[in-house]
């Protein structure tokens, strides 16, 4: 950014944008004036007395993660532990990283959409590289202490967006927690309107 000539600006992320925007707000306090994600990824410690009395909104996000867990996690699991093994065949089949990321991207998006984020992947061979993505968050290690810059939420129907106690735990400013009934994961493809409003009005209130 200070290459493009900008000294101030904001960082807006969705899925591992969403780990990876409130980093740069951490990393670059006097330039990253706020942060807009779609998720905070904020967990329990283990601890079953953070469990005790969770709202209805964070239970449903329980139930959410859950679900995610037990039906859509092996990408996860295999990409954290050995992506490379999984990065030969991506790499080598387009029919392979098709059924991949098909898997992962569902029935409700539109042909066109999918077939397209395959071919970014396939054509700059890219596949292999993004799966390492998931090694590296998995060996990190975590800040002890959590992000002060203003942080917005945008949380949509139909995808995991954050366990607001968690997320407060984690991150002591949100300013901004906002909730729709629809819009699932793909929400800048499926929702746009929706979900560049939402970023408008978060940097609005921040006055930046």
């Amino acid at each position: 950014m200070a290459r493009l000539g900008y000294d101030r600006y904001g960082a807006v992320g969705n899925d591992a944008g969403s780990m990876i925007s409130p980093e740069l707000g951490r990393l670059a306090p006097e330039h990253v004036v706020g942060v807009h994600v779609t998720q905070l990824f904020s967990f329990p410690s283990g601890d079953p007395a953070e469990m005790i009395d969770l709202g209805p909104d964070d239970q449903s996000q329980v139930r959410v993660l859950q679900w995610f867990y037990e039906n859509k996690f092996g990408f996860n699991v295999l990409m954290a532990q050995q992506p490379q093994t999984i990065g030969y065949a991506i790499d080598d089949s387009p029919v392979g990283l098709l059924a991949w990321l098909a898997q992962l991207l569902g029935e409700e998006l539109d042909p066109d959409f999918v077939l397209t984020n395959v071919m970014m992947y396939w054509l700059t061979r890219t596949g292999s590289s993004a799966a390492r993505l998931y090694y590296e968050n998995a060996h990190a290690t975590r800040p002890a202490e959590p992000t002060t810059l203003p942080i917005g939420l945008a949380g949509f129907g139909g995808d995991f967006y954050g366990i607001r106690r968690f997320a407060e735990r984690d991150h002591r400013n949100i300013v901004r927690w906002n909730r729709y009934d629809h819009g699932g994961h793909f929400v800048a493809h499926k929702v746009p309107d929706v979900y560049v409003s939402d970023v408008r009005a978060f940097f609005h209130a921040i006055g930046r």
